[in-house]
């Protein structure tokens, strides 16, 4: 396995994240495709005996149960303090005012919900996980700020939102003497590549690890265009992601398969080891439904691309629309994201 530091930071973990959205109770939350227990601990246990040491999860996988099987299995399975154990907070957990959102009591809540579930005194990477449109930033950060120097996060980091509202957020706690983030979640795979434009470079020029979710668009550029799956067929998030883009997307698939047949590897590996091999990329966030998805990913870090190679994986790509990030909501509203949202 190979190792960075997070960012800037001294935090070091594998380069490859074990994504623990995959891992719940079938029928709590929006996921209906999730792996049961047993499952879910026979990844986690491939994923630290090859030497993974970095999981990431969040309260609204599964409806909290996701961080309940990866709080036990870490409990059987690994040396608490060998662990980067991180999760998120922001969907609301009850249809109630207060139950959501980063308002410094939801916050609150939601760090020592985590902690409960997880069986931890403390998480080392604490995210939001989208952006609050009806909380102030300063709110925000000195709340996160307070967590950490409660001793219940080690750092902070932040998931998909625009480059703006991650810059003001950094902005404004280097303002006051308030934690930092280290860290941004934003989706960049194949057939997504946005945050090339401005998120990534601003990572990169102030020392922020990334950390890209859905790294393989949701299997998508595993498999055949017309191949379905489990979760292909009911992950509605797949299809507010890229079913507007899907003539395009297509192209990039078959690039992938093309190569993948040229150098006799799967198609995950190829498409695992683009990314890993751009620019300002720390860990991606593997979700494992099957020993196989991890097998591939760890061998994506022995794969290595040609600047050709590289050429015409990414030649087809055109702009997208973006997608991925909350939008704005009425003030006083219902806490909400789209349906099946990572």
């Amino acid at each position: 396995m190979q190792y960075r530091n997070l960012g800037a930071s001294g935090l070091i973990v594998s380069r490859i994240c074990l994504g623990c959205m995959s891992f719940g109770r079938p029928d709590a939350g929006r996921h209906e495709w999730t792996i049961d227990e047993a499952a879910s601990r026979t990844i986690i246990r491939q994923a630290l005996e090859a030497g993974i040491n970095f999981l990431d999860t969040a309260n609204e996988y599964s409806d909290g149960t996701s961080e309940e099987f990866v709080g036990r299995a870490i409990a059987d399975f690994a040396h608490r303090d060998e662990i980067v154990l991180a999760t998120k907070a922001y969907a609301p957990w009850r249809a109630a005012p207060n139950t959501g959102g980063l308002s410094r009591k939801a916050l609150f809540q939601a760090i020592d919900d985590s902690l409960r579930r997880l069986r931890t005194d403390y998480v080392d990477l604490f995210q939001i996980h989208r952006w609050d449109y009806n909380v102030p930033i300063e709110e925000v950060m000195e709340a996160l700020h307070d967590i950490v120097k409660a001793g219940k996060a080690r750092y902070i980091g932040a998931s998909s939102m625009y480059a703006w509202q991650f810059a003001k957020a950094q902005f404004t706690a280097e303002q006051n003497g308030w934690t930092k983030f280290i860290s941004m979640q934003p989706q960049v795979n194949l057939v997504y590549r946005e945050e090339e434009r401005e998120m990534i470079p601003l990572c990169i020029d102030q020392g922020v690890g990334v950390l890209p979710w859905s790294p393989l668009a949701r299997g998508m550029l595993t498999r055949d265009w017309n191949e379905k799956t489990a979760r292909s067929e009911t992950d509605m998030f797949s299809a507010y992601l890229y079913r507007a883009t899907a003539e395009n997307d297509r192209q990039i698939v078959e690039a992938v398969a093309s190569l993948a047949r040229q150098r006799g590897l799967p198609r995950a590996q190829i498409a695992m080891a683009w990314l890993l091999g751009k620019a300002g990329i720390t860990a991606p966030i593997i979700g494992a439904t099957k020993p196989s998805h991890l097998t591939d990913a760890i061998a994506a870090l022995d794969v290595t691309l040609s600047a050709d190679e590289n050429s015409r994986l990414e030649s087809p790509y055109m702009p997208h629309r973006v997608v991925g990030l909350a939008g704005p909501m009425p003030l006083g509203g219902t806490l909400t994201l789209k349906a099946g949202e990572q």
